[in-house]
């Protein structure tokens, strides 16, 4: 409940998080010039406040202290006040999220709280989550407050001090080197790689590292490739494909609904952070659907497929866009709309169904969270079967019946909030991945809802040549990051293996030159996070590290790759190979912190198969199919039907001798045309 009913500046906003604070007794501005003039004219700093519509301990801070009245007065009286949604201004999170860790040298997280000088910005006091009150070695909120706006008046030559050597460290963190002669880019960091996440890898129950315990994509996805690659190393796919499958059997996985939450926050998997979020989903669909690819275990597909339908039912706007996360809690508590209890699971089933449905998801076993009881798969089907005296088939379908049951009771229940933001970067996650379940499982449903997620984001998103980052209430606004033509760039050329379309490949060639205009460095390389004609901030950062998400570095330079040889366009792959070596240092510095670059790396020392089929409708409709069968994960393959007429010369030329026809190629170097399915395929399964 708000403490007043007269709204502050974030009311003409349309990020759900902002308006959530609307009507906090806090004057709070989001960040724009108005704000930071204000600040300037008063001489008073800033209280930075970052956070997002989905983190509970932002929710638990602003009950305990936004919302309060003794608390905003302060709040207004000593300071000016900006609150960002870090997933509409990532730019701004990024920065003073490493400002947070040099001036505490602890991690950082959401909500953020920095104070910041109110002419230059930099902050000379930082911090995430505080209390009302002090406990648990944090002082409290209100306290903190008049001791900072007092050492602010008092101590003014230690602040420009402190300052300096804040951006001092700023610029040193992410200035460019000097040019070096090029670096010679070999597979060492990929060999490298795969022995830190070895070392790292948790034997027993999968994933990498102990509680909390993240899902890490790239990580996953490192593993898969290396397999493929067949380079030395530790058992990669053995360990991809044990954290998927008990990451499928956990409680991060919702085992009623499907898609999975974003963090567990024990060593096992059990119980998760509940909030779901469109980029972890995204990028999980692309590795459940691989790993069906590389095993044919039909528990992977059956997660992808239950995870598309998750995304499609509750995520997809119906406009075509893909919303951005679903909150922790409801009703105002942390996991309430996913928990159970036996009684009540009882009353929805049949004796049959919840005798089943108790063993397989841990029913019969002790209360895992709160009292109350989190599904995950306690014993596999299979085994619940045997006891039961079933066969597999019987019990599967009795477990399909229960989980439709529960899922519609559930759907009765008050939903978390969902943030209806719509934006560009997570969106490309989810179009690649639902594109990666349409090309592995022949699902032209899920193509079709990709392709109306790029067709939300071409018609409402891209503007005079330029990308926005979000769209609400009929609203696109904020220049667009590197992240946003990276992950879409990357998004459509995997859409066009699973339909060619014209426009989508002249929409990709327009996404990568804005990408090389706007964002690439031509005097020392890489790509700038931000763009040259952006607000400018006190770092400009060229991310090469990947976190939750990939390094835009990594998937643009791949991606560039890609469409460089698809199109013959040697000026892509020149500046994929100039990133690179851009990067070199930080790769070998932190090879496993940058899997995203490495998957260019391997491209680039490795270029994978593409091939381009040519030919009658009919026939390359089972051509693609033993196509897709007998390749690995690497190799990229486009149908391109005969009428297409806008092409490249390069791809025009690649015309259909007979009935169908069969380009390969490696990089820029071609084999000589197949035009018989029976020696393609044979080539396909032979060793690289």
């Amino acid at each position: 409940m708000t403490a007043t009913d007269q709204a502050n500046a974030l009311i003409n906003e349309t990020s759900p998080y902002l308006l959530q604070h609307a009507y906090n007794p806090v004057a709070w501005y989001p960040w724009n010039d108005a704000a930071l003039r204000r600040a300037r004219t008063e001489n008073k700093p800033i209280l930075l406040s970052i956070g997002y519509s989905a983190c509970h301990w932002c929710h638990v801070m602003a009950h305990e202290s936004f919302e309060d009245v003794a608390t905003a007065r302060l709040m207004n009286e000593h300071f000016i006040n900006i609150k960002i949604d870090r997933e509409e201004r990532p730019d701004l999170d990024r920065i003073y999220q490493h400002a947070q860790y040099l001036l505490t040298r602890r991690s950082g997280g959401w909500p953020l709280t920095m104070v910041l000088t109110p002419d230059d910005h930099v902050p000379f006091f930082g911090g995430t989550y505080f209390p009302p009150e002090a406990r648990h070695g944090l002082p409290g909120f209100k306290e903190l407050l008049v001791r900072v706006a007092e050492f602010y008046q008092r101590e003014q030559a230690t602040i420009r001090e402190q300052n300096n050597a804040v951006l001092e460290a700023l610029r040193d963190s992410y200035t460019p080197a000097a040019t070096q002669t090029p670096a010679s880019l070999n597979e060492s960091p990929l060999l490298e790689s795969v022995q830190e996440l070895s070392r790292t890898f948790d034997s027993e129950h999968g994933g990498f590292g102990g509680a909390p315990k993240f899902p890490h994509p790239t990580n996953i996805n490192r593993l898969l490739h290396h397999h493929e690659l067949g380079l030395a190393g530790a058992d990669c796919q053995q360990m991809a494909l044990q954290t998927l499958t008990q990451m499928a059997a956990g409680g991060i996985h919702d085992q009623i609904g499907g898609g999975f939450c974003r963090y567990a926050v024990d060593q096992y998997w059990l119980i998760p952070h509940f909030e779901k979020m469109l980029y972890d989903n995204g990028q999980l669909l692309v590795l459940y659907a691989d790993a069906w690819h590389c095993s044919r275990d039909d528990t992977y597909k059956q997660v992808a497929l239950e995870m598309s339908a998750w995304l499609q039912r509750e995520m997809q706007a119906p406009g075509g866009g893909f919303y951005s996360s679903l909150d922790a809690d409801s009703e105002g508590v942390e996991g309430k709309f996913y928990i159970w209890d036996p009684a009540s699971v009882r009353k929805l089933l049949d004796d049959a169904e919840y005798k089943l449905i108790a063993a397989h998801y841990g029913l019969d076993q002790h209360a895992n969270f709160e009292g109350h009881w989190h599904l995950y798969v306690s014993q596999s089907l299979a085994t619940v079967a045997t006891a039961s005296g079933l066969d597999l088939a019987t019990a599967r379908t009795r477990l399909e019946s229960a989980r439709s049951k529960l899922l519609a009771a559930r759907d009765q229940r008050i939903r978390p909030g969902r943030d209806e933001k719509i934006l560009t970067a997570w969106n490309a996650l989810a179009i690649k991945g639902l594109a990666q379940a349409a090309i592995r499982f022949d699902r032209d449903d899920l193509r079709q809802s990709a392709e109306s997620a790029l067709g939300f984001i071409h018609d409402q998103l891209w503007r005079q040549g330029r990308l926005l980052v979000t769209h609400k209430d009929g609203q696109s606004r904020l220049n667009a990051y590197l992240d946003d033509y990276a992950y879409l760039l990357d998004a459509i050329l995997t859409l066009l293996q699973a339909r060619w379309s014209d426009r989508w490949l002249n929409f990709a060639r327009q996404l990568a030159d804005a990408a090389i205009t706007y964002f690439y460095d031509t005097e020392q390389h890489g790509f700038f996070f931000t763009s040259h004609d952006h607000e400018a901030l006190i770092q400009r950062r060229k991310d090469y590290l990947d976190d939750a998400t990939p390094a835009g570095n990594g998937v643009i330079t791949q991606a560039l790759a890609v469409l460089g040889y698809l199109i013959n366009e040697p000026r892509y792959t020149a500046i994929a190979e100039q990133t690179l070596q851009a990067a070199w240092s930080t790769i070998n510095w932190a090879p496993s912190a940058c899997n995203s670059l490495l998957f260019a790396l391997e491209d680039y020392l490795y270029p994978p198969r593409q091939i381009i089929l040519r030919g009658n409708p009919d026939v390359l409709t089972d051509w693609q199919r033993h196509c897709r069968d007998s390749a690995g994960i690497r190799t990229r393959i486009y149908v391109i039907p005969a009428d297409a007429t806008d092409l490249p010369v390069s791809l025009a030329q690649r015309t259909a001798q007979g009935a169908a026809t069969a380009y390969v190629c490696e990089g820029f170097h071609c084999l000589a045309p197949f035009t018989d399915l029976e020696s393609l395929t044979s080539y396909l399964k032979s060793p690289d």
